[in-house]
């Protein structure tokens, strides 16, 4: 606890940000749950007491299962795979966007909690900002009309948002960002790339193409199949129906 407030005071403006952008998400989601409550006719608060205990509980088993995380033999180390998503994607189906951001947020709260964070929040927010690019259009395509089809329709487009924006966000700002932080040189943490995969090699385009872009997409689908298998004969559990 007292390492991890040391973390939030050395990165003050960092994590200002980080919450400045877990604020506007939730926004985000909160007006798109609204605005499909609105068509659907649905009443009533979008945050009972039940729905509240739920999240809480979803967040947590995505905790312990982000904790459970696992390399892949086409990318280099520092990338791990996990399915805390799963969880998340399934709560946010039965309750909403908006839900499904707040179990990413909490997800992340109780790790810093329990494990602390090793990259001053770098690769906090990344999980968080890339966990919310598949929950939040997976889920809120699928509250504006809940069927099998469109469920189906949202997993394959939230997967695809997850492997086209993960994939850029590491391009763009996370791997600099990893580079900077541990005062390594970008060429570097792309060689490590190449050493395990040879298609990996020739820049960070390549490097993302080769081992974050095939990440993404077996982390979506696999998520995502789970999710279509077990939604419907978990749906009333859930909901308390």
């Amino acid at each position: 606890m007292t390492e991890l407030l040391q973390n939030v005071a050395e990165n003050a403006v960092y994590v200002l940000s980080f919450f400045v952008i877990i604020v506007l998400v939730f926004l985000a989601a909160l007006l798109l749950e609204k605005a499909a409550r609105k068509k659907n006719g649905e009443a009533g608060r979008i945050f009972t007491t039940r729905k509240l205990a739920m999240i809480g509980m979803f967040s947590a088993i995505a905790m312990i299962l982000h904790l459970f995380d696992f390399p892949l033999p086409f990318a280099p180390g520092f990338y791990k795979l996990d399915f805390s998503e799963l969880p998340i994607l399934v709560g946010a189906f039965a309750f909403g966007p908006a839900a499904g951001v707040m179990m990413e947020f909490i997800k992340i709260l109780l790790k810093l909690f329990i494990k602390g964070t090793s990259t001053a929040f770098v690769g906090d927010l990344a999980n968080f900002v890339i966990g919310c690019s598949f929950i939040l259009p997976a889920s809120a395509i699928y509250a504006f009309h809940k069927s099998k089809k469109t469920a189906i329709a949202a997993c394959v487009i939230g997967t695809a948002v997850l492997t086209l924006f993960g994939t850029a966000f590491n391009a763009v700002y996370l791997l600099p960002a990893f580079s900077k932080l541990y005062g390594m040189p970008l060429e570097s943490l792309l060689e490590m790339g190449s050493a395990v995969n040879p298609r990996a090699a020739g820049g960070i385009i390549n490097f993302v193409a080769a081992c974050v872009a095939p990440l993404n997409l077996i982390k979506g689908a696999s998520v995502s199949l789970v999710t279509l298998l077990i939604y419907k004969p978990l749906s009333p559990i859930i909901k308390g129906v």
